[in-house]
């Protein structure tokens, strides 16, 4: 029983531990104890008894453990057998395979030995060849020998054997030394042969030398003396007859040299890398562009003297500008402007040095476009693992996207393109517009604005009128544009770009409002007789500089939408900057609402001086004695008097007169609306404060009907009638019959009021 008690099922029950036998003093303790015991025996009988039950399975395991014996007996006896069988034939065959690999290491060291034996033996002949070749001037085939020598490995060359087997009586030294010897004999032999023929300018003789020097290791002397060869091809030599003073010189001079660069790049090109690889034409061009540096530099220097480009900067740089620093006036014809203050700088002199400047850039950016879609195609080829020199088909190749140099990107170009991007020619090109073309374009652009502000005068074969100031500002800011995207430089379009924009902020349509704050303001006294002629005069001046802006805002507007969509963006710039210098052009069109913005404070201020104090009396006189409140006879009375139609028309046409023939359309509809607008609330109030009768609702609706199908007659544009739908909605509500619920026609009709509820029971109040 105490062995029962620590048992696992004991154990893992919850059952209290079990007391001391010895602490039991009462029955009923002991009585409780003994059931305990009792019921733990029962537990431990029942779980006996399951093990017991689980016996079978395993015994009928075992049992079948037990039949596998023999079977495992027997192949472990077959096992033993075959390993025995099987150690003796790996020690056999390790014995037979050790003899193998003993016989080809002999047989791997005999044919090295042979191998050796038949180079040493190829680099004696060789040299033998080589040596009788060059005695024979026979330099192809001393080229090829010398190769098939250069061709054998350098341990072979420079071995102890061939030290030893090569040298004989008559070249005693060790072979090494002899093909060295040879090959830098050969090189003076093709570097001077070479040079003899492209003096002569031999094309033969000169293809025929240049190509041997990359089969014998010279390929960089090779190339150094080809490119010698073609820069003294492309070396610009003035003709006689050619005179520096002529406007055409030294765009010409370039355009020479740039062409010569680039006939050369486009015929030898395949030449070279036929011969020498891929990409071997950098060199090459890197000497053409030492050469085109050293032309352009002179050539830049040249011009500057020439034409006193600093001294004219100088004395541009003092100039002040006229119309922005005294009082102006629209002056009716050119000859009425003073004569007595002369330009120090001639304009017209500037304008041929900017586009001297802008051609001899333009021609440097063409040639960088051409060496970047060419080359650029070359690389791009290279890169994809075309591995052959032919060239053949360059003619049929589209340009690809060439990388705008920018000094992010400028590590990431090929080499060749590198070499572009730092070569001096581009760096005196930018320095050659920055220090010149941006600020004589500034200046140029400045003064000519300036002269048309002091000539301006009405353009009377204009309808409506307008000055002359807008058709000669905008012809100069096309030609100024145009010259600058001639320049392909796009650092260049975005540093003037902004400038010439503050130029056409300020300098021209500030000068518009300057004239137009002094229309009023230097109008002086007139006297009684003559005022309504000098008010008519400044109202006009004013309306036709209101029209220079507008038309100013229309001709921005289709001068940078010709420019953006104009072949002279895609045909000066690389692919990748076309988008950002149409950015740079685009930028113009923010000054389009500067300009209207000037135009509606302009057009405001003159509503406000000339007409809005007219219109404050202008609805109580149209219905002056007029009534509403009809019978029959008195409705036929004002339907054949017709009274308010007749006094709206007479009164608008006498307010109007003169605006709409001598405002442009939009702003004479910005300037009608204004005053259909400062009109229509007026006559809200005033229609509100009359009572209406039936036959009056109906006399007042057709009233109204008349004078906006008058109003609308006027104008081309259709928005009249959207100024009077209030008026309309005052109408049909007062027409509405009495028994009716207005409230109950408001929320059910369907219109979309611009009345509020409230209002419209006022309206309905207002029948008799």
């Amino acid at each position: 029983m105490a062995v029962s008690l620590n048992s696992p099922k004991a154990e893992s029950s919850n059952v209290a531990p079990r007391p001391d036998p010895r602490s039991l003093t009462t029955v009923a303790d002991i009585l409780s104890s003994l059931s305990a015991v009792e019921s733990e025996e029962a537990e431990l009988s029942a779980s006996l008894s399951e093990l017991l039950a689980a016996q079978e399975p395993i015994i009928n395991a075992l049992s079948r453990i037990q039949s596998l014996e023999p079977t495992l007996s027997g192949l472990h006896s077959e096992a033993a057998v075959l390993s025995d069988v099987v150690s003796a034939t790996a020690k056999t065959a390790e014995r037979v395979g050790g003899r193998v690999r003993s016989l080809d290491e002999e047989m791997k060291r005999v044919r090295e030995a042979s191998e050796r034996v038949g180079q040493v033996m190829e680099l004696k002949s060789s040299l033998a060849a080589l040596q009788s070749a060059m005695e024979a001037q026979d330099w192809e085939s001393a080229t090829r020998h010398c190769a098939r020598a250069m061709a054998l490995p350098l341990e072979v060359t420079s071995g102890p054997f061939a030290d030893t087997a090569v040298p004989t009586a008559e070249s005693h030294l060790p072979p090494a030394q002899t093909l060295q010897n040879a090959r830098e004999e050969l090189l003076e032999i093709f570097r001077r042969e070479f040079e003899k023929a492209s003096k002569s300018r031999d094309a033969a003789a000169t293809s025929r030398y240049f190509k041997l020097f990359p089969a014998i290791g010279w390929e960089a002397e090779g190339l150094q003396a080809y490119a010698s060869f073609v820069v003294d091809l492309v070396r610009v030599r003035a003709p006689a007859s050619a005179k520096t003073s002529s406007p055409l010189y030294y765009i010409t001079a370039l355009t020479a040299l740039f062409e010569s660069i680039a006939m050369i790049v486009d015929q030898h090109q395949p030449v070279v890398e036929k011969y020498y690889g891929p990409g071997k034409m950098t060199s090459v061009l890197e000497r053409l562009l030492q050469e085109a540096d050293r032309v352009v530099k002179d050539l830049i220097e040249g011009w500057e003297e020439e034409r006193s480009v600093k001294r004219k900067l100088s004395e541009a740089s003092s100039t002040s500008f006229h119309t922005l620093s005294g009082p102006t006036q629209i002056r009716k014809t050119a000859s009425q402007m003073s004569t007595s203050d002369e330009d120090t700088v001639d304009p017209r002199e500037i304008d041929k040095v900017l586009t001297e400047v802008a051609g001899m850039a333009g021609r440097w950016s063409l040639f960088r476009k051409f060496l970047y879609n060419r080359l650029q195609d070359d690389d791009s080829e290279s890169e994809e693992g075309q591995q052959d020199g032919n060239t053949e088909q360059h003619t049929s190749r589209q340009p690809s996207r060439a990388p705008s140099p920018t000094p992010e990107k400028s590590d990431e170009l090929p080499e060749v393109l590198q070499a572009v991007e730092s070569s001096t020619s581009r760096k005196l090109f930018e320095d050659l517009l920055s220090t010149y073309y941006i600020p004589l374009e500034v200046w140029y652009t400045r003064t000519i604005i300036d002269k048309a502000h002091r000539l301006s005068s009405p353009d009377l074969t204009q309808t409506p009128i307008i000055t002359t100031t807008p058709d000669d500002a905008f012809y100069i800011l096309k030609v100024v544009l145009q010259r600058l995207l001639s320049t392909g430089n796009v650092q260049t379009v975005e540093k003037i770009s902004k400038q010439l924009q503050e130029v056409m902020d300020k300098d021209y349509a500030g000068v518009i409002k300057k004239k137009l704050d002094d229309v009023y303001r230097t109008g002086g006294n007139p006297g009684a007789g003559s005022r309504e002629k000098m008010e008519r005069e400044m109202r006009q001046s004013f309306i036709i500089l209101l029209n220079d802006l507008e038309v100013s805002s229309s001709h921005m507007d289709r001068l940078i939408r010709d420019l953006c969509t104009s072949t002279m963006i895609t045909q000066n710039f690389l692919e990748s900057e076309v988008e950002s210098v149409r950015e740079s052009i685009s930028s113009f069109n923010n000054l389009i609402p500067r300009f209207r913005s000037t135009l509606r404070a302009g057009i405001e201020q003159l509503f406000n001086q000339l007409l809005r104090p007219k219109l404050r009396t202008f609805i109580p006189d149209v219905y002056k004695d007029v009534s509403y409140v009809l019978d029959d006879e008195s409705y036929a009375a004002a339907e054949y008097n017709d009274v308010v139609r007749k006094r709206f028309i007479k009164a608008w046409e006498s307010l109007i007169e003169g605006y709409k023939d001598t405002f442009t359309e939009s702003n004479y509809r910005l300037f009608f609306g204004l005053a259909l607008d400062v009109l229509v609330r007026p006559w809200e109030k005033y229609i509100l404060s009359l009572k209406y009768s039936e036959l009056g609702a109906i006399r007042f609706d057709r009233d109204l009907r008349a004078v906006t199908s008058y109003l609308s007659s006027q104008t081309a544009f259709g928005d009249v009638r959207d100024k009077f739908i209030r008026l309309q909605q005052i109408a049909t509500l007062l027409n509405l019959d009495t028994e009716e619920d207005v409230e109950e026609f408001f929320n059910g009709s369907g219109i979309a009021w611009k009345l509020s509820e409230q209002e419209a029971r006022i309206v309905a109040a207002l029948r008799v």
